[in-house]
């Protein structure tokens, strides 16, 4: 065996015996600290051997730098060294010394160091440091390793004279700014960088790189014994950045490479590797707590103190760096404004007078100007929270400054936000920190519940905002109307606060609700609205895209629920809110019209007016003629196919689409061949389908296979027969494709293609078989089907419940012609990664148990397949 050999045997040995303590079940955050730096140790060794091996020596010098320069080196992390050259010397002009070099980092790998190497002469890395930030931190922490230490000493002073404390500060504050952005300003991304999200390692590293580099010290013990941090401040640090640290590295070990993100596919496995089993959280939650579950709130809750001590301790060096010139102006006795902060009178203000701690949030929410809060008053907040207890919550003085704060006529979303960023809205609302850093496994929530509830609010705050009419100006008009903008807040608040204790949350949120609102006196008339709105929260979206709206029944039942157009304005609002704040990908412009439709028909019918399908039909049909009328169509050219239309294609139809059906198919009317016409959708997003044809009992399922062929997504589709025995049926579909770009290509291929489809009458093609997600891989749901008769006993609803896939809905139509079943009206809701399908069908096999068991079994197995 070759020296070479015998280094790569015995260097894989010596880590894999470190790495088996990374593994271990019991290993704490201080014993993965020294396996880490260990692995710095192991890995400097190796380097110098491997630098002797190569010939090489003074002057030059191997240098660490990065993270290996901490002495820090996690399993799967590059190496980064620095071959340092006195200035006068240059691999590029020397071959024997580049020979040598090349040598060496080639030797690297091949012992199975992942290398990351830089060559570069003094003049060279000051001059790279001038231009890089990010070169100039890497050298911050560099470390000799071996060779000359007088080069390095003669570096580093030159390094240390050239560094500008202030532009450095500026520079990764900044950064740091970009990097936050990055992972949207929030630590509680359901798939976290544990290195580089808010709160990740990256935030404590960039508070040591600069106070090193201010001269304020290089170790947490440093920044106490120089007033920067607190004892407790940096006992509550080395505890949350050892959590992350061990984190990490189990990681890195479990994942065999470097790998910094706790995704789906591994968080179960880091969970058990600590220990973690499915547990009952608490007698108040009846379900199980997953492991992985257990571990990402462990991890929120370390990455919510490490945001909270990288902003106060930022602030005080950049306070110390840069002291203010400004005199505080003093806002009443509690508190002044330090240019645009605000700042406690004095340290122990909430000591002496804890009502102040919430006081801090009404004055910050009606205090003009004030931009946040001094790093003075976020410590003395973060030093406070032992006080807000059990009895705190119970004082009426604390209880009435809440009420206001929730009352206030600006600044709530921010208010809330800054509540719960320095653990204040936890400590005081008990309920809501129970579900702080809670994660939700329903595969379309894309933030933890206590970030929904407050995107929630943020979304009810905005309908009242003129700023933000633009982007939802139905909902702005009806808030406009709106005399108390706090109830919806509140509503907001609470909507969702039992997730997670298993049962119905929404009746459970009744329960915190009523208590919430008896203990701040609210209003009784006040306050059972606020309930009304938190049990019944799901209701509309529930209604809006399961239920046929063209039913007058269905309209008047969910009229009765409301009760009236107050209720009705509130619950909308909140529905709208609480959809827009679930995921940026769940809200579409479809839902919105149906929710609008909804609101709309409701409103009729608590104004007094009962459903009157004729008198409906009859209204339709003149704004249709209104809108034919614009077309330039001959004398009565409508007549031919509204003949052959019943009430039902009336009501389940706008007069929009009427009058777009009536254009393009009434010179066609009786002709045998399959007509498609595309239009834009009038909801703006996606493309509206109309099919008319000779009935045919497979055409839905050879329709739904065709746009799956294609990759379109159909939203919603509306099947009618006419009196004449064709086909008029509507689809508003959706595909991943640049619709500005391609509109014309796809309207051809589908006018041409899909005609042609419906004509030949071919077998049926194979479902497409598309990738299936990491969330739905990881957190799959059990496929549900439900098949029951109507209110009127005349149709059956189909509700199916499944994790979404490519072919998803035609496999459903597949079994549904199987059974010569004709589908009606098909509603398909995609929340995420899961769907939710409603299916109106009739059909002489459903009037069998046996065919309905059987219907039900082969969907199952489609939805499984």
């Amino acid at each position: 065996m070759t020296e070479l050999q015998a280094l790569r045997t015995d260097y894989r040995a010596r880590k894999g015996q470190l790495l088996d303590q990374v593994a271990s079940p019991q290993a704490t955050g201080r014993q993965v600290r020294r396996v880490l730096q260990h692995m710095a140790d192991l890995t400097d060794e190796v380097l110098r051997k491997l630098w002797l091996v190569a010939g090489l020596g003074e002057p030059l010098a191997l240098l660490a730098v990065g993270g290996y320069g901490r002495a820090e080196l996690f399993p799967h992390s590059d190496v980064d060294v620095l071959v340092l050259l006195p200035d006068g010397q240059s691999a590029d002009t020397d071959s024997e010394l580049k020979k040598r070099i090349e040598g060496f980092i080639g030797t690297c790998w091949d012992v199975g160091l992942e290398i990351g190497s830089s060559v570069r002469t003094l003049s060279d890395c000051l001059s790279e440091a001038e231009k890089d930030v990010t070169v100039q931190t890497a050298l911050l922490e560099c470390r000799l390793i071996t060779g000359s230490a007088e080069l390095v000493a003669t570096f580093q002073e030159a390094y240390r004279q050239a560094m500008d404390p202030k532009a450095f500060f500026v520079a990764k504050t900044l950064e740091l700014r970009q990097r936050h952005t990055k992972f949207e300003d929030t630590p509680y991304s359901l798939e976290p960088n544990c290195k580089e999200s808010p709160g990740g390692l990256r935030d404590l590293q960039v508070i040591l790189w600069v106070a090193k580099a201010a001269g304020y010290g290089e170790h947490w013990s440093d920044l106490a014994r120089g007033g920067l941090a607190t004892a407790f401040e940096v006992k509550q640090i080395e505890r949350n950045e050892s959590l992350l640290l061990l984190i990490r590295a189990k990681l890195h070990f479990i994942a065999k490479r470097r790998e910094d993100r706790l995704i789906f596919d591994l968080q179960n496995a880091v969970a058990e590797s600590f220990g973690f089993v499915p547990v009952q959280a608490d007698k108040d939650r009846k379900q199980m707590v997953r492991a992985s579950e257990a571990l990402m709130k462990r991890y929120y809750w370390a990455a919510k103190a490490v945001t909270q001590l990288n902003q106060i301790l930022l602030m005080n060096i950049e306070e110390r760096l840069n002291p203010s010139t400004h005199a505080p102006r003093r806002i009443n006795e509690h508190f002044n404004d330090k240019a645009g902060m605000i700042d406690v009178a004095c340290d122990d203000l909430y000591r002496r007078n804890p009502h102040a701690i919430l006081e801090t949030f009404l004055v910050y929410q009606t205090t003009v100007g004030v931009k946040g809060l001094s790093a003075r008053t976020l410590r003395a907040l973060y030093n406070a929270r032992d006080l807000m207890d059990a009895r705190f919550r119970k004082d009426p003085v604390n209880r009435a400054t809440f009420l206001k704060i929730m009352q206030a006529p600006e600044g709530i979303t921010h208010a809330m936000r800054l509540m719960n960023q320095t653990s204040v809205l936890g400590r005081y609302l008990w309920v809501f920190r129970k579900i702080v850093g809670q994660m939700q496994h329903d595969l379309f929530h894309v933030y933890t519940v206590d970030q929904h509830i407050l995107m929630v609010l943020r979304n009810a705050r905005r309908f009242f905002m003129v700023e933000h009419a633009h982007e939802y100006p139905f909902c702005s008009q009806l808030a406009s109307g709106w005399d108390k903008p706090w109830i919806l807040y509140i509503a907001s608040l609470f909507h969702d606060i039992a997730k997670g204790r298993g049962g119905d949350h929404s009746e459970l949120g009744i329960v915190e609700a009523r208590r919430f609102c008896k203990h701040h006196e609210v209003p009784a008339e006040d306050a059972k609205l606020i309930e009304f709105l938190v049990g019944e929260h799901l209701t509309m979206s529930r209604i809006a895209q399961k239920s046929d709206l063209s039913d007058p029944d269905v309209i008047q039942a969910f009229a009765q629920r409301v009760g009236n157009e107050r209720y009705l304005t509130a619950l909308y609002l909140l529905t709208v809110a609480d959809i827009r704040g679930t995921s940026p990908k769940v809200w579409n412009a479809w839902k919105g019209k149906l929710l609008e439709d909804l609101y709309r028909y409701a409103a009729r019918a608590l104004g007094g007016r009962a459903p009157d399908a004729d008198a409906e039909v009859e209204q339709r049909k003149r704004e249709a003629l209104v809108i034919v009328a614009l077309y330039a169509l001959p004398f009565e050219a409508h007549k031919p196919l509204w003949d052959t239309l019943d009430v039902g294609y009336f009501m389940r139809h706008d007069a929009t689409d009427i009058a777009w059906h009536t254009k393009q198919l009434s010179r066609l009317v009786g002709t045998e061949q399959p007509i498609v016409r595309v239009r834009r959708s009038p909801v703006g997003e996606g493309l509206q389908v109309v099919v008319y044809t000779q009935d045919q009992p497979d055409l839905f399922v050879r329709i739904c296979g065709y746009f799956d062929q294609g990759g379109f997504s159909i939203l919603d589709a509306r099947i009618h027969t006419t009196k004449k025995g064709y086909a008029l049926d509507t689809f508003q579909v959706v595909t991943s494709a640049d619709m500005d770009e391609h509109y014309r290509e796809m309207t051809s291929l589908l006018e041409n293609g899909l005609a042609h489809a419906i004509a030949q009458a071919g077998p049926l093609p194979a479902p497409s078989r598309g990738r299936v997600s990491r969330r739905v891989k990881s957190f799959p749901i059990a496929p549900r089907v439900s098949l029951k008769p109507d209110e009127k006993a005349q149709r059956w609803l189909l509700n199916i419940s499944a994790s979404d896939r490519l072919g998803l809905l035609y496999c459903i139509a597949r079994v549904l012609a199987k059974h010569q079943i004709v589908v009606q009206l098909a509603k398909v809701a995609t929340l995420g990664e899961r769907v939710e399908d409603t299916f109106l069908i009739h059909g002489s096999q459903l009037q069998h148990n046996r065919a309905q068991i059987d219907i039900e079994t082969e969907i199952l197995d489609a939805l499984a397949s």
